[in-house]
């Protein structure tokens, strides 16, 4: 049990809505080894729960789009239960029930009222969708349709095209290119036994972490987070995903009849438990992280007139998320903004912040830090985090401490450690010409 003293800071007590009773995160394991994480509160009689699986498509091997595709027919059927008939059971008692996959994760989240009378036919129902699916064929085959109908469709949105190719070339070789090339060919080719397959390898016990937040005492979540897991088995955790090859800088072209030309940089560089994240963190958040308020929005926009939208970011991830910048100009102006981006972000490696950029920045982050907590879904979104990354137990308690103890030649001397314009791949999108 550690206390939140993030909490009890006086700005965090003004803006957060909790009582005293639901400072605490209590952590164990379930007795088939899943890791939880669980904070008390009662202002609602609502409980959120989301069990993460590292079976995102990081996991996809041969078979780009298969943790799509199965994550979203988990609550297709279960046993003798159809996915009316699972949809029905939750609507009946209020409940609500989310899927999502991601690179590193795959997720179920599910919100219900708290009474015992609800809660506990809810959870057992929900312990069957993850455990136990049944994966029927006219599911899997009306599933799979929509997705290549999906896949069409964003062939016609510039934001994808995009998207896809800065992916695909920035991890070539690489799992996280997975998610890139999903297309018609490599969902035709996926099976119900694949399906099978890949849930029995990677819906495990020890691949899965389990968030809880709401109006239950400790002996309470403790009872259901056996419950919710029992059905389990035990398996083995996914591997190590493999460090992404260093980049080697290109420009890829995609022609798009289209006023704007969008422009996407970057290369792989964070992960989670990355000893310089605090300070990439606080350079990006003041390179262009920080909407209006950041360095190239001033510039790049405000001073020079040059994009509709710029920006930086970065996502830390199991091994090696991306940093990136990106833009939309004017087709007359692509040259100029290029140009101005290429030559900000080079003096910004070269010298760093300003102090004056770094103190917005820390108190910006700071002020803004109890945002993160003024609900519950917000919570169950930083202890999910938490369980699925393998997080220390004090993340948040520190969190703001460490974002204060960066200096403006920790950020200076990171970047140009770690950020290579000559290694980034450069995706644009717009017209030939």
């Amino acid at each position: 049990m550690i206390k939140l003293r993030i909490l009890c800071l006086v700005f965090l007590l003004a803006c957060h809505p909790l009582n005293s009773s639901a400072q605490q995160i209590q952590q164990w394991q379930t007795t088939n080894g899943v890791p939880v994480l669980f904070l008390e509160t009662h202002d609602l009689p609502i409980v959120d729960i989301r069990i993460g699986f590292r079976a995102g498509s990081s996991r996809d091997g041969q078979q780009p789009g298969i943790s799509q595709l199965l994550n979203g027919l988990l609550i297709e059927g279960s046993g003798k239960l159809s996915a009316q008939q699972i949809a029905l059971q939750f609507e009946q008692v209020g409940a609500q029930l989310h899927n999502y996959s991601g690179l590193d994760i795959a997720r179920l989240s599910l919100r219900s009222l708290s009474e015992s009378s609800k809660l506990d036919s809810v959870i057992e129902l929900f312990s069957h969708v993850i455990a136990l699916p049944a994966f029927p064929q006219v599911a899997l085959d009306r599933d799979r349709s929509a997705m290549m109908v999906s896949l069409a469709e964003r062939e016609n949105r510039i934001g994808s095209l995009l998207s896809r190719a800065f992916m695909k070339n920035l991890y070539a070789g690489h799992p996280y290119r997975n998610s890139s090339i999903v297309n018609e060919s490599s969902l035709r080719l996926i099976k119900r036994e694949d399906l099978i397959q890949f849930h029995s390898t990677y819906y495990v016990a020890a691949n899965a972490s389990l968030a809880i937040v709401g109006d239950l005492n400790l002996g309470q979540a403790k009872y259901y987070a056996e419950q919710l897991v029992r059905h389990l088995a035990e398996g083995k955790a996914a591997e190590t995903l493999p460090v992404p090859e260093l980049t080697e800088g290109k420009t890829i072209k995609i022609a798009f009849d289209t006023p704007q030309t969008q422009l996407r940089i970057g290369m792989p560089v964070i992960h989670r438990h990355d000893t310089d994240y605090y300070a990439l963190i606080l350079g990006n958040h003041i390179l262009g992280g920080n909407g209006s308020n950041s360095r190239l929005m001033q510039k790049i926009r405000g001073e020079q007139g040059l994009s509709y939208s710029v920006y930086s970011s970065l996502t830390p991830l199991e091994i090696a998320g991306p940093f990136e910048l990106g833009l939309q100009t004017s087709n007359h102006q692509v040259e100029a903004a290029l140009e101005s981006l290429d030559k900000l972000l080079q003096v910004f490696i070269e010298k760093g912040p300003t102090r004056a950029e770094l103190d917005m920045a820390k108190k910006n982050i700071s002020g803004g830090f109890a945002l993160r907590f003024d609900s519950n879904r917000k919570l169950l979104n930083q202890l999910s985090v938490m369980g699925n990354y393998n997080l220390p137990l004090d993340y948040l308690d520190q969190y703001v401490q460490r974002i204060q103890e960066v200096t403006v030649e920790d950020i200076r001397q990171v970047f140009q450690k770690r950020i290579r314009p000559e290694q980034m791949i450069r995706v644009l999108v717009g017209p030939d010409s």
